[in-house]
């Protein structure tokens, strides 16, 4: 197993596949084996529908975690072991579309009014204005600011890839304010650990305080700002093509999610009801 475990490694790094990936990914065959107490190698269909059946019903996985799972697997059989076939047999449910979670102004604006802590309110305010993810936001560098020309640059997102997104004013301001403070050398945001940048975890903690005594009950996490972020920007009547650079979208079909939430043509809509009955005096 210490072979293919090896080998398979190397097909990621190959690919460029992101540190991460190739943990979660190595981790999910060595589970196969382990299920099975059995080279990976060694199973056929029967038990990959097995394991399958393992994974929803006794580990109750999510949806998007069930998805990265198989995909795993399609990986070791397709790329490492090269048997294609294999990957056919693999199936996994169609997913299914849900519509994100989206605060209004108000409610992001409560958020930031009750974070007290310059850093933390730093942290918050980057991450709706510039719509990062809250990775890209855990490992931005002072150099990628640019007041200049008033945008962020964001380094090997999702997908490995590197874009620009806005820089806000307000939030310009209060960076200013938060460096004559805290004065980071290279992290933006620096970790609990010397010379390391703030965890992701820790972010979605201060998010949550925030949202708590904001008073918000929304089932909302720090995604949801970046989700906030794309449909403000479409409400105030800027192009799905530029969303979709921000954003850092490869397709163009992702960003329509936000049409679906966005109040811009919904809000002139009339309901038929509304032209049916007139009006109590």
């Amino acid at each position: 197993m210490k072979k293919l475990r090896d080998q398979m490694l190397v097909d990621l790094q190959l690919r460029g596949a992101k540190p991460n990936t190739q943990r979660s990914y190595l981790r999910e065959v060595d589970n196969l084996a382990k299920y099975f107490n059995r080279s990976p190698e060694e199973l056929g269909e029967a038990e990959l529908k097995e394991y399958m059946l393992y994974l929803i019903k006794e580990r109750h996985l999510s949806e998007g975690t069930f998805r990265f799972y198989v995909a795993a697997l399609k990986f070791f059989y397709k790329t490492t072991l090269k048997r294609e076939w294999m990957v056919e047999k693999i199936k996994h449910p169609r997913a299914t579309r849900k519509l994100p979670i989206v605060l209004d102004l108000l409610e992001v604006e409560s958020l930031f009014a009750v974070t007290t802590n310059l850093k933390h309110k730093a942290i918050l305010m980057i991450t709706y204005s510039s719509g990062l993810r809250v990775s890209e936001a855990a490992r931005l560098k002072i150099t990628d600011i640019d007041s200049k020309r008033m945008m962020v640059r964001v380094t090997q997102g999702k997908g490995g890839k590197d874009r620009y997104s806005i820089l806000s004013q307000t939030t310009l301001e209060h960076l200013r304010q938060y460096w004559r403070k805290y004065h980071p050398i290279e992290w933006l945001f620096n970790g609990a650990k010397k010379n390391d940048h703030i965890s992701t975890n820790s972010i979605q903690q201060l998010f949550h305080k925030a949202k708590k005594q904001a008073g918000i009950t929304k089932p909302a996490s720090v995604h949801t700002l970046r989700h906030s972020f794309a449909t403000h920007l479409i409400e105030a009547g800027t192009s799905l093509h530029h969303v979709q650079l921000l954003l850092g979208h490869r397709s163009p079909t992702t960003t329509t999610v936000y049409l679906h939430v966005s109040r811009l043509n919904l809000a002139q809509v009339t309901s038929p009801l509304d032209k049916a009955v007139q009006p109590v005096s």
